[in-house]
């Protein structure tokens, strides 16, 4: 088979619909989704306004449409459950924007950015008008996967419990207290106890876990949904907390473990979110996914698969099989938000020009500069991708000094993913105005690619 780019780009220019920013531009997305279970739709860094912009218009129709009851994000559970009260309209002294001063972690712009403050304030509008018709069940929740709030998650049960339970809050914080040193350096923790050098926390902290889901595994309250709302979220902070403590003892070992682990804790807390909402609506909900590309797109596909690695989308691929739908995007110039170095300042940078080999490569070369490409099914284009390309990625660092050891990885794009969005010149995320980022020494296994 004559596989030469030429022969890849014409068959992409015959196959792939153009975005000219109409309404219509994700129908094939809109109606791929009906009936899924899960949609993960990625982004090909942490800092690109279209990334943001095309997957909250996406999650919007996925919503109004096919009534998704849930977003679900790459960001830690207590920070962004910030968001889900402002959008149920359950923390009316905030704005929106005070809303997102919470994140005030390395690295900030992340969630704090001019996109997701559009898309929160427009689902808060929708959940008002919508539970004021009668027209749904419970309003649409935004809620976080990932576990390296270990400290703010402890504080958070504590927090919970004193309100509805303060002897069993006492106990809580008896549990958590050998937390306390590490509480702003937790990845010491895995090391002084991996050295003998303080008692391990896990015993204590699963027993806490035990008692919090025996608390929050209750049948919902018709009169008061937000509280049964709460006591999930308590409920996750402390399976956050137990997860955490493990995922910190094995960070400093090695990259496969600690991110197996990480990514592993983002989709049974994906997991517990879908069996949680079946329990309030009576049915099964679906939920829409919002994380790196690195997360959602399969990675079995990838050179992750090769070092002993999964992710989010692999596992929901194999759960879910094609009721799971995985939605990835590719740029090639433009300009990007990132740091230069962990918890160093966020920066406007320009992105490099695709290497020669790569998908983002191929794409450049394609008349349309921004197109959605349908990887499904066996057809001439998905035979064309399928031999595996070198694909970037940019996290919350972006060195292009090293671009290609840094950014660049192998996969088979039509196993990856179901559609790929491609906009061939992006513009750089808007950050907010917001505090500080973490003091140095606080690291997360993303470090240093930041996905």
């Amino acid at each position: 088979m004559n596989n030469t780019p030429n022969r890849i780009t014409d068959a992409i220019e015959r196959q792939a619909v153009a975005l000219t920013g109409a309404g219509t531009d994700f129908d094939a997305i809109i109606e791929a989704a009906r009936g899924k279970s899960v949609v993960l739709i990625g982004e090909a860094s942490h800092g690109t306004r279209e990334f943001y912009g095309s997957r909250a218009e996406i999650t919007r129709r996925l919503i109004t449409e096919l009534s998704f009851a849930a977003v679900a994000v790459e960001g830690d559970w207590p920070d962004v459950y910030a968001i889900n009260r402002y959008v149920w309209n359950a923390n009316t002294e905030r704005t929106a924007e005070e809303t997102l001063q919470v994140f005030k972690r390395f690295p900030t712009w992340m969630w704090a950015n001019t996109e997701v403050l559009d898309f929160m304030r427009w689902l808060a509008v929708h959940n008002r008008d919508v539970v004021a018709s009668g027209a749904a069940e419970r309003p649409v929740g935004f809620y976080g996967l990932d576990l390296y709030s270990m400290g703010r998650s402890a504080e958070a049960v504590i927090e919970y419990l004193e309100k509805h339970d303060p002897d069993a809050a006492d106990l809580a914080r008896e549990r958590y207290a050998c937390l306390d040193k590490f509480a702003d350096e937790p990845h010491l923790y895995g090391q002084a106890v991996d050295y003998g050098l303080s008692q391990s926390c896990e015993q204590a902290i699963t027993a806490q876990l035990m008692d919090m889901l025996a608390k929050g595994d209750q049948t919902p309250d018709k009169d008061g949904v937000m509280k049964d709302e709460d006591a999930f979220g308590a409920a996750q902070n402390a399976k956050l907390v137990r997860d955490a403590e493990e995922y910190y003892r094995t960070m400093f070992r090695g990259r496969p473990s600690s991110w197996n682990l990480r990514d592993r804790h983002m989709f049974e807390t994906l997991e517990a979110l879908r069996a949680y909402l079946a329990r309030q609506l009576g049915r099964p909900a679906g939920v829409v996914v919002w994380a790196h590309n690195s997360h959602i797109g399969n990675a079995a596909a990838t050179d992750m698969s090769r070092r002993g690695e999964f992710n989010i989308g692999q596992l929901a691929r194999e759960r879910y099989a094609q009721d799971a739908l995985l939605v990835g995007f590719s740029t090639a110039v433009g300009e990007v938000t990132a740091a230069s170095d962990w918890d160093a300042p966020a920066e406007r940078k320009r992105v490099r020009p695709p290497l020669e080999g790569s998908y983002e490569k191929l794409f450049h070369d394609v008349s349309h500069a921004d197109f959605l490409l349908d990887l499904r099914g066996r057809n001439q284009i998905t035979e064309l991708l399928m031999e595996p390309r070198i694909q970037r990625a940019i996290g919350v660092i972006y060195r292009p000094e090293t671009e290609r050891q840094s950014h660049y990885f192998y996969s088979s794009l039509p196993k990856q993913y179901d559609f790929i969005i491609h906009y061939d010149e992006t513009s750089a995320l808007e950050p907010l105005d917001v505090a500080a980022e973490i003091p140095a020494g606080e690291t997360d296994d993303t470090y240093p690619s930041g996905f």
